[in-house]
């Protein structure tokens, strides 16, 4: 059977690594794994996966210097899967252009359905050249052909709020009718006064 996708996963946790390594493949998904950065960029190099899957806090390269490389050398698309939810943390993964921002403790069953829309989406901008061309052009880099503000809104109302995530998602719907706008500019306001609240902490 030919594998949905090659991806990238990276955790210093060992036990965690096994457990989504595992989950995804069973998934049907190709999986290479690292358990530190150095070893992530390497692997991303060599074997130049689809997507990427990065923990933020590990010793020596973070998750966030991982996410740096992929954009601006690899060009491979990334999304985080970490304990850690502050408003700075998260302003930083929407700022590097993350495709969607998980929050420990999940298990596999909700992270397999996550990397699923994010390879349609990858799928679905392959399959327009000509509008992704376009796009980028006129787009600042750090935003990624992936970027997309509403997986991350949804993280940021998990934690905020300690939602699982279809919780989540109801809430971010209802406040975007609530607004009369689009789920995805909800999303986006919401992510800037998170960026807005990040900047006024900040020493």
């Amino acid at each position: 059977m030919t594998a949905k996708g090659r991806i990238l996963v990276v955790d210093d946790d060992r036990l965690v690594l096994a457990t989504v390594t595992h989950g995804l493949a069973q998934a049907g998904y190709e999986v290479i794994d690292a358990d530190n950065g150095d070893d992530a960029i390497l692997l991303a190099h060599q074997r130049k996966p689809d997507l990427a899957l990065l923990d933020i806090r590990m010793e020596g390269k973070s998750g966030f210097d991982v996410a740096e490389y992929l954009r601006d050398v690899s060009h491979i698309p990334f999304m985080f899967l970490s304990a850690f939810a502050d408003e700075q943390t998260i302003a930083q993964v929407h700022a590097l252009g993350a495709v969607a921002y998980m929050i420990k403790p999940l298990d596999v069953a909700q992270i397999v359905p996550t990397v699923d829309a994010a390879f349609a989406r990858l799928r679905s901008e392959v399959a327009r050249p000509a509008r992704t061309a376009l796009a980028a052009e006129n787009a600042p880099d750090v935003s990624g052909p992936l970027a997309d503000p509403v997986p991350l809104a949804v993280g940021v109302l998990m934690h905020r709020y300690s939602l699982p995530r279809p919780a989540a998602w109801q809430r971010l719907q209802r406040l975007a009718g609530e607004q009369q706008i689009s789920v995805a500019a909800q999303a986006e306001r919401l992510l800037l006064a998170v960026e807005e609240l990040a900047r006024s902490a900040a020493p």
